[in-house]
């Protein structure tokens, strides 16, 4: 890579590289440490770029180490490892798997809505996935017992399970549209459950609260709980477009025939769209 030499009097690593006081600089930010592109960096890769960010904040770096070097390295380590416990993370929860993870699922659930089977059956992955995403990227100072883990899982692939099913064959004799807008309801309701409950020791216990310094002044509830209400929000917020806007758009659409030659495809097209653009905010 190109670049200038670093200068580490100069250089903060842990500083966002973009304004965040701005919408573009946050955009540019998510945008950056959701990359799709970095699932495929192999781990020996994403040791490396550890190794270096490590070495940096630790005050030194190998000679002729430019700036878009540690950029990369940082952006690498955001994509991969925990932010509390330095730890590589799993794949499948990494957020920057969050659109082509998403993207599939997303896909599935709006193509086979039509029997219990496949709804059971999609349901059940999507909320796997999410369970996995939540635990993967849980606090890790608050941590969570295995049964603790394994009550939030049934618990929401439960209520999404119930919720789906039971709309499904509510809107039996409704409207297409509204059977197409059930696996969103599924998802919203299971939402609501799955992340308070794979991130109740938080509740709990609560958060830790850091002045500008990040010196630790205790710990608060009432900030776990406002916090995780916005990962609710914007989780169900986050599905909206794709699993409201795409349903009527695919009812309009379907009738053409080069479109149902792929629906599945056409599915993954757009919910592919919401998810790029919603993983910015």
């Amino acid at each position: 890579m190109s670049g200038s030499t670093v200068d580490l009097s100069k250089f903060n690593i842990d500083a966002p590289r973009w304004d965040q006081t701005t919408f573009v600089g946050r955009l540019k930010h998510f945008f950056n440490i959701t990359d799709p592109r970095t699932v495929l960096v192999s781990n020996a890769a994403l040791d490396k770029a550890k190794d270096l960010v490590d070495s940096f904040r630790a005050g030194s770096v190998p000679p002729g180490t430019t700036e878009e070097q540690l950029h990369y390295a940082k952006k690498l380590y955001d994509s991969a490892f925990h932010p509390d416990s330095g730890e590589r993370m799993n794949l499948i929860g990494r957020m920057s798997f969050q659109v082509p993870g998403g993207m599939a699922i997303t896909g599935f659930m709006l193509q086979f809505y039509r029997t219990v089977p496949a709804v059971v059956f999609w349901q059940w992955v999507n909320q796997s996935f999410n369970a996995l995403v939540n635990y993967t990227n849980r606090n890790a100072a608050s941590p969570i017992t295995t049964k603790q883990i394994g009550v939030a899982y049934l618990t929401a692939t439960s209520t999404a399970l119930a919720t789906a099913v039971g709309l499904n064959l509510y809107t039996k004799k409704a409207p297409p549209l509204l059977a197409r807008w059930v696996p969103f309801v599924a998802v919203a309701a299971a939402n609501c459950v799955n992340i308070p409950m794979m991130r109740q020791q938080e509740i709990i216990s609560g958060i830790a609260v850091t002045d500008e310094n990040d010196n630790q002044l205790g710990k608060s509830r009432n900030a776990a709980v406002k916090g995780i209400t916005q990962v609710v929000i914007s989780r169900v917020t986050m599905a909206a477009p794709g699993m409201i806007i795409l349903p009527i758009m695919m009812e309009h659409v379907e009738r053409y025939p080069f479109m149902q030659l792929d629906l599945y495809g056409s599915c993954c097209v757009f919910s592919f769209s919401s998810e790029v653009f919603y993983e910015s905010f």
